[in-house]
């Protein structure tokens, strides 16, 4: 599975006048990647370690005109050059020869303004065309943004590499109305179906209503499987056809400012029966200390055959992809896996974040394999000016079992040192 990391929204206003705007967009980033180890997930990976650099240019146009009662129509159209490098990932999932360019964002929207002031602000956006579709946090819904490489699957799987980047967010289909406006109680409707190959095509339905109010939300969701494509799907894919998944979430602060807490219950109910995940979360800043430190714990667990769908990354690291090893290369990928998760960041300036990430993991059946394993990432986030973005990223993983013996990492079970280099620009 791919971290998708996502840089702040950033624009060139070109025009700006009687209702009008438009806004160029670009984005580029880099990321140089090591990994002492490899992982035998698509049994492509010799034992030994990798090198590798990624990166993705986004270029494109956004923009809206104001219609009447502040309603406006709106849409963006973009495009996104990516490519790998060098050895292709730890896990084999891309193999350095990668490239590709293609639209990602090309949609058309409209909202309402003050057409429905009981709804607010807004209460009414319509949307539809190719874009990203997130549901709360993106515990099941963030983006179709796992990114395959030309590894031989069978069939023709690759969208340009840049696995770990996963920039292509956008879903290739889609439609949704959303209705009710920043408080009080909304909802989500919509249909999107993916052309990703490694997703399987896969087309479903989704509705969400929400509670927001100054402590929090509160929101439950269900999706529905309406297609995948077979000639693609694994047997875990093939059971999102006619699959319905509820959910039941939270996030808030409970009106007190240094206090989060987070909450996400999912069942799944397919052919071949229940399968479910769950976390917890809480976190606290000390707002007295020296650089406003905040520790965070949580506590997940996913079951045996449990299909993570289209979780991503929409709080900074470590959220949905656990461990920048153990998430991408090593396993478990949310899965038949019980974790302990533990994390603290500060802000020694305004401009630079710095943090600390540990996972414990804790196979549920060992029967499909040994996957526990303990994981320490260390990271800093520093936006050097409005344009230009360093983040490195050092990450110890050690697992219990090799691949000769219940695990996946290749040569034996050591402790595998990580090393990135992400360095981004944006316009």
């Amino acid at each position: 599975m791919a971290l998708s990391y996502s840089l702040g929204a950033n624009a060139y206003e070109l025009v700006a006048s009687d209702g009008t705007k438009v806004d160029a967009t670009l984005e580029a980033v880099y990321a140089l990647m090591h990994s002492d180890k490899n992982y035998n997930v698509l049994n492509n990976r010799n034992s030994g370690s990798s090198n590798w650099s990624e990166g993705y240019i986004k270029y494109g146009l956004s923009g809206s005109q104001e219609i009447s009662n502040s309603s406006s129509a709106y849409g963006a159209f973009n495009l996104i050059s990516s490519g790998t490098w060098g050895d292709g990932d730890a896990a084999g999932f891309t193999q350095g020869s990668e490239r590709r360019t293609a639209v990602n964002d090309a949609y058309l929207g409209w909202r309402s303004g003050d057409i429905f002031p009981t709804l607010g602000h807004n209460g009414i956006d319509v949307s539809a065309g190719s874009q990203q579709v997130m549901i709360g946090d993106g515990f099941l819904i963030h983006s179709d943004g796992l990114s395959y490489g030309d590894a031989d699957l069978g069939g023709n799987y690759d969208r340009g590499g840049a696995y770990y980047l996963a920039a292509r967010k956008a879903f290739k289909n889609t439609a949704v109305v959303k209705i009710g406006g920043s408080e009080g109680w909304r909802s989500d409707l919509a249909w999107i179906k993916s052309d990703n190959r490694a997703q399987a095509e896969t087309e479903l339905g989704l509705a969400t209503l929400e509670h927001v109010n100054e402590l929090g939300t509160l929101g439950i969701t269900y999706i529905r499987g309406l297609d995948v494509n077979e000639r693609y799907a694994t047997p875990l894919q093939r059971e999102r056809d006619g699959m319905n998944v509820a959910s039941i979430r939270g996030v808030g602060s409970l009106g007190v400012e240094q206090l989060h807490l987070s909450f996400e219950y999912a069942t799944q109910d397919r052919s071949d029966g229940r399968e479910n995940a769950w976390y917890l979360e809480g976190g606290w800043t000390f707002k007295d200390l020296t650089w406003s430190p905040t520790v965070t714990y949580r506590y997940s667990r996913f079951s045996e055959n449990y299909d993570t769908l289209f979780y991503g990354q929409s709080r900074g690291y470590g959220t949905w992809f656990q461990g920048e090893v153990a998430s991408n290369y090593a396993g478990p990928f949310n899965q038949n896996t019980k974790v302990h998760h533990v994390g603290i960041k500060a802000k020694p300036t305004e401009s630079l974040t710095v943090g600390a990430l540990a996972f414990d993991f804790k196979t549920i059946n060992k029967n499909q394999g040994n996957l526990d394993g303990r994981e320490l990432d260390l990271y800093a986030e520093w936006m050097v000016n409005e344009h230009l973005m360093i983040s490195p990223v050092i990450g110890f993983y050690q697992p219990k079992k090799s691949a000769q013996d219940g695990g996946l990492q290749l040569g034996d079970n050591s402790t595998n040192t990580y090393l990135q280099l992400i360095v981004g620009t944006f316009f």
